[in-house]
């Protein structure tokens, strides 16, 4: 009912393409904000004329229904969400290659060097505080990951599944580079389980949680928390651990098998046009971009004043089934006590 009712939403055409490849409508899995995919989707069809459907999926989802539906694919387009999801995907068989004439414009370090993804942004994992709930708990804005393991945020923080959401995967792989390897990464999530609330589905909800004051803490990604504080929860705080953090090339791929791919193609270079990142900051979403010509916002979080851990995307992508499985048996199924 949910794919229903977000296909419908977003203006879907039930007679699809015309099966040659050169159909007039494409489907795309939008792992970034609703309102954002909304904007991109609505900005092709307008510069094209193709009509562009999204459905809103979080990095794990995607892989997912991608793999579920492998032999007659029901999205042609993968835009938004961290690209160790990505490289997952390409380990399934479920991405296809294609070098964008834009791609070229793009710093290689963004670009996977077989043409499976190019990254259109870049978003840095961070705290997303209540500083109101905080104040009542005592306790000081997070400037530590040890922070978190406070027991006066006993149930104050607020994190997603990292099988479902690349966000969260992106805090646990953190863990396991800051803590030397998987054993010492999952120690630390063990420590933190006591202090989470629940594990949400969507990477973006911890912020939401924190800025209504159920949680003194979310984990999500800075540019989430800036943009819910300029919708009203003004209460929230950004900050980041002095250790280092985690971060993500937000990407945009082609799927394979794709039955509409020379439209699928058309939407691809538009995404990573500085036309289409540009987007973004029209609806509050203020992540840094890839493409040299595109804008910067004073909102951004500036690369150089965070430091980032050395976050090997290949590799993460490797590890995520065997590490998200451990987590869902070691971590997950816990008790809270």
């Amino acid at each position: 009912m949910a794919l229903a009712l977000s296909l419908t939403a977003c203006g879907s055409d039930e007679s699809g393409g015309d099966g040659d490849g050169s159909g007039g409508s494409i489907t795309v899995a939008c792992g970034a904000m609703e309102d954002l995919c909304q904007k991109w989707t609505e900005a092709f069809t307008a510069k094209t004329g193709i009509k562009a459907n999204f459905v809103r999926l979080s990095s794990g989802e995607t892989v997912a229904r991608l793999a579920s539906a492998k032999d007659s694919p029901e999205f042609d387009v993968w835009h938004g969400g961290p690209v160790d999801g990505y490289g997952a995907a390409v380990k399934q068989g479920l991405l296809q290659e294609y070098d964008s004439p834009e791609a070229a414009k793009i710093p290689d370090k963004y670009k996977d060097p077989n043409h499976m993804w190019t990254g259109v942004y870049v978003g840095v994992l961070g705290f997303c505080s209540n500083q109101a709930v905080l104040d009542k708990l005592g306790v000081e804005l997070p400037d530590s990951w040890d922070d978190l393991l406070d027991p006066k945020l006993k149930q104050q923080v607020s994190t997603a599944h990292p099988s479902t959401s690349g966000t969260a995967f992106t805090t646990l792989w953190t863990q396991v580079v800051l803590n030397g390897g998987e054993d010492g990464g999952l120690d630390f999530m063990k420590k933190m389980h006591p202090n989470v609330l629940q594990y949400t589905k969507s990477g973006t909800a911890p912020g939401q949680v924190a800025g209504r004051g159920e949680v003194g803490v979310g984990l999500v990604f800075s540019h989430d928390c800036v943009k819910y504080q300029e919708e009203g929860m003004s209460d929230l705080k950004v900050s980041f651990p002095k250790e280092g953090t985690g971060y993500e090339v937000g990407g945009v791929a082609m799927i394979a098998g794709a039955k509409n791919a020379d439209a699928a193609k058309k939407y691809i270079d538009f995404a990573i046009s500085a036309e289409a990142q540009n987007i973004g900051q029209t609806v509050g979403s203020y992540q840094v971009l890839t493409h040299p010509e595109a804008k910067v916002d004073e909102r951004m979080v500036k690369l150089d004043d965070v430091n980032l851990i050395d976050y090997d995307f290949a590799k993460a992508s490797e590890s995520k089934p065997g590490l998200t499985a451990r987590f869902d048996e070691e971590i997950a199924a816990a008790p809270r006590d």
